[in-house]
């Protein structure tokens, strides 16, 4: 039965896809309608920056949500958006992305995260390419290769402060560098390629993200152990990029940076609401500075194995509108997603991604978590029943497993204080 569901599920999924952007793109009036609509917003500051593969998302979930995930961040796409959220994962993920992007150009992403207690770090490469082809003034292919810019991250964090209702304040960084690989060229006139041609238009990129975000509950309307409310910033790409390499070196053009604020709230349980804002920042020249855009997502869970979303972009003239959905089975989850990107391409089914992780396990984490509730509840019995001293016991063990579960603390000093009360009653009595 559970087979079945994911089948018809898998199969809604794809005729959503398939017919959402059927109207869009066979009306060139609607897509002139949007421009103009959205006029006002057009960036002429969009474009001067190098790497711009840094602003191509990897895809997957975070995508479907269309990048509102600054403040979200609850697995291996936290690269792209907060590297503080490693030291908050439930899970070691093993990840895969793959973005078909425009015409013949793609994404591909391969993470690796891992949280031990409250220090999260990772490793990533995600590389972007497009196959290039030059042809000489007769119309022969002359070379052929392909143009790709290969950026590789090494993330560390750290989760502070964290207790029973505030889940702490975690803090972390990436450290990023890219390569941009132009292939050799011909001279146009001899047919030959030129050494090193392409190398001398290649570019190295060294940078760094930083991030905070904070987990905590307000205005909670069910009940869950998870916080509702998470609030987040992230700095990303801060540091140079430099060109010319076996000619004269130079420094490229600014890289793409940006800092980006979002905020998650859970209204119940199974529905999650995301916004983000994101301000770019050139940082040789500020008054360069693309505008500011903004996103927001949601993320539907229909059943506990499957999980919808959707999310728009609004950045310069035209919009993006993501849909996409999740399912789990057994310790994987897929990830489909599909982005009608009016900036780029009118064509239907222009960007879709994919993703598939791998949940390797918590390092023994829930279980703890589960036998310190256990415990505690046991501790409430023989507290209820008047076995003071026993709920004592139970809660210390609780405090052995999870030294932040303050429930536990509260009810140790509760017990005491009984039990100092019903002593100093006992010594009035023995007065009379």
């Amino acid at each position: 039965m559970r087979k079945l569901k994911l089948k018809v599920l898998f199969t809604l999924m794809l005729f959503l896809f398939g017919t959402a952007s059927i109207p869009y793109a066979q009306s060139p009036a609607l897509h002139e309608l949007i421009v103009q609509s959205f006029s006002k917003l057009q960036d002429p500051n969009s474009g001067l920056t190098s790497f711009r593969s840094l602003y191509i998302p990897i895809g997957g979930r975070s995508e479907a949500m269309a990048g509102a995930f600054t403040a979200m961040s609850d697995d291996a796409s936290f690269f792209e958006f907060n590297p503080a959220a490693s030291s908050i994962l439930k899970q070691t993920e093993l990840a895969f992305f793959h973005n078909f992007w425009i015409a013949d150009s793609a994404v591909d992403t391969l993470i690796f995260t891992r949280r031990s207690s409250d220090l999260g770090y990772g490793a990533a490469l995600k590389t972007f390419y497009i196959p290039f082809t030059e042809y000489n003034m007769f119309g022969q292919r002359a070379s052929t290769g392909y143009y790709s810019e290969t950026t590789a991250m090494l993330n560390v964090s750290y989760n502070l402060f964290s207790g029973y209702t505030f889940k702490g304040l975690a803090i972390g960084g990436n450290f990023k560098t890219s390569f941009r690989n132009i292939p050799d060229y011909s001279d146009n006139i001899s047919g030959l390629i030129i050494p090193k041609s392409g190398l001398a238009q290649s570019g190295l990129a060294c940078m760094g993200d930083f991030g905070i975000l904070m987990r905590f509950n307000a205005g909670k309307l069910y009940s869950s152990r998870e916080p509702n409310l998470n609030i987040g910033i992230a700095v990303h790409n801060l540091g140079g990029a430099w060109t010319g390499f076996g000619a004269k070196i130079t420094e490229d053009a600014p890289l793409p940076s940006y800092i980006s604020a979002g905020v998650v709230y859970k209204i119940i349980k199974p529905l999650t609401l995301a916004l983000d804002v994101q301000q770019p920042f050139n940082m040789r020249n500020p008054s360069k500075s693309e505008r500011t855009s903004g996103s927001f997502g949601v993320e539907y869970f229909i059943t506990d194995f499957f999980a919808v979303q959707t999310g728009i972009l609004i950045k310069g003239v035209n919009p993006k509108i993501s849909l996409g959905s999740a399912f789990f089975w057994k310790n994987m989850l897929f990830n489909i997603s599909y982005s009608l990107d009016l900036t780029s391409s009118i064509a239907p089914l222009n960007k879709i991604s994919l993703a598939v992780k791998m949940h390797l396990g918590d390092g023994g984490r829930e279980k703890r978590t589960n036998k310190a509730y256990s415990l505690y509840e046991e501790g409430v019995k023989f507290y209820a029943n008047g076995e003071l001293e026993a709920a004592i016991e139970k809660w210390r063990e609780v405090l052995a497993i999870s030294p932040r579960f303050d429930p536990a603390k509260r009810g140790i000093k509760a017990a005491r204080n009984s039990i100092e009360l019903q002593q100093k009653i006992k010594d009035v009595q023995q007065l009379y």
